[in-house]
């Protein structure tokens, strides 16, 4: 059988780039471009494409490094995951992805995010603990400094806290049992489980070594260790497919078979009208894109019925126009999950159900270049979800476009 190849080590462990067979010139994106914009098709030439992408590189990160705040913050300073995003997109650039110093603006975002940094390991200011503190463990990390070791692993232990155990304790017998949300306990959800999932999987080397037992001091933090199991009852009940998921609301109906919903018995994207009385949740691209990639996260293997259901109604809804269920609604959210899914899922090519096989990469980077702004940023014009912010939205697209450039 199968099984995903993800493995971290000290000198390449982020999770996500991982997989990449090979890293695009460190020059790329010191190549002089043009204040002009072609508009692309998505059976453009490669060479035509790779030239626009030059010009697409340099243009956001040079967009995003006028942004910066004066506090080496990015957007709002009252949520680190932000200038985690970006910080992120940045370290895992061509230009950045092995350059042992980092420049001073990357520094101060760095310095910026560990001020952050509470007693109990989560690294967050305002509110939504887990969510800032997941994003900020991927930045972090991205360093590849071990200077940030602390702060990961007092973050994994806060991480592990908000796990949700809500009936008998150590059985996920409550459906929001295994999962973790924003941080407030309420209730959990597919999006932040998946955030939390990356950070801990990416981060699990660090746990294996034994030196760091020297300078980091964890004493009064827990040092249990993610219930995987529980997390995976979860990721399956945010998933229609019955058998495997055992709440009664999960449909087996063509349209939704395989596909997520935001969190057991809710749905972002609304029901979907069966006949005769019958309803079922609608299944929606975002979250089934996080749903796959919790399953790779927790070492399902590909031939999994529950990883190939997911994937199945991922090929019948692939569209790069809107965010499947829901619209423009999270559509550049939705691209970086399924950049981040499809890299690790490991497939080159989407073969549909017609038999016509799709470059996606290609297709996606055509989008990216195509939706550029003037100003070097992208933004949606659907506000939800934050998407009329240009640092957010300009972070999902570039961390989006290091993931796929490499095997254009």
């Amino acid at each position: 059988m199968k099984s995903f190849k993800i493995k971290s080590s000290v000198t390449k462990h982020l999770l996500i780039l991982s997989v990449m067979s090979c890293l695009m010139c460190s020059s790329f994106l010191n190549t002089p471009v043009s204040a002009s914009q072609t508009i692309l098709k998505s059976d453009h030439d490669m060479v035509s494409l790779k030239n626009e992408l030059i010009r697409t590189y340099k243009m956001g990160f040079d967009y995003l490094k006028k942004s910066q705040n004066p506090d080496g913050s990015w957007s709002n300073p009252g949520f680190p995951a932000l200038t985690g995003l970006v910080v992120y997109a940045f370290l895992t650039s061509p230009e950045y992805l092995n350059q042992k110093e980092k420049p001073e603006f990357i520094q101060k975002a760095l310095g910026y995010i560990v001020s952050n940094a509470k007693d109990n390991g989560a690294i967050y200011k305002e509110g939504l603990p887990n969510y800032n503190t997941a994003i900020c463990v991927m930045a972090l990390l991205a360093a590849n400094d071990a200077k940030y070791h602390p702060y990961i692993l007092k973050a994994r232990r806060f991480i592990v806290t908000e796990q949700l155990d809500q009936g008998e304790q150590g059985v996920a017998d409550q459906p929001l049992d295994g999962g973790i949300g924003y941080g407030t306990k309420d209730h959990s959800d597919m999006s932040n489980t998946y955030i939390a999932l990356e950070a801990m999987k990416a981060s699990e080397f660090l746990e294996s070594d034994d030196q760091l037992a020297a300078y980091v001091d964890l004493q009064g933090l827990q040092n249990k260790p993610l219930d995987w199991d529980a997390a995976l009852k979860f990721i399956q009940r945010c998933q229609n497919l019955p058998g495997s998921n055992d709440q009664a609301w999960s449909s087996a109906d063509p349209k939704n078979k395989g596909g997520f919903v935001y969190f057991p018995g809710n749905s972002k994207a609304g029901e979907e009208d069966l006949g005769n009385g019958k309803k079922a949740l609608r299944s929606y691209g975002s979250m089934t894109y996080a749903g796959l990639l919790s399953f790779i996260f927790a070492d399902l293997k590909k031939e999994d019925p529950r990883v190939q259901a997911a994937y199945g109604w991922l090929k019948n809804n692939y569209t790069l126009e809107e965010n499947p269920g829901v619209g423009q609604e999270g559509l550049y959210y939705y691209y970086h999950t399924m950049a981040k899914a499809l890299t690790l899922y490991g497939e080159d090519f989407m073969a549909l159900e017609n038999g016509k096989k799709i470059d996606w990469r290609k297709e996606m980077a055509v989008k990216f270049v195509n939706n550029q702004r003037e100003d070097g940023s992208w933004i949606n014009p659907t506000a939800r979800w934050w998407e009329n912010d240009p640092v957010l939205v300009s972070a999902y697209s570039l961390i989006s476009l290091n993931m796929i450039t490499p095997k254009l």
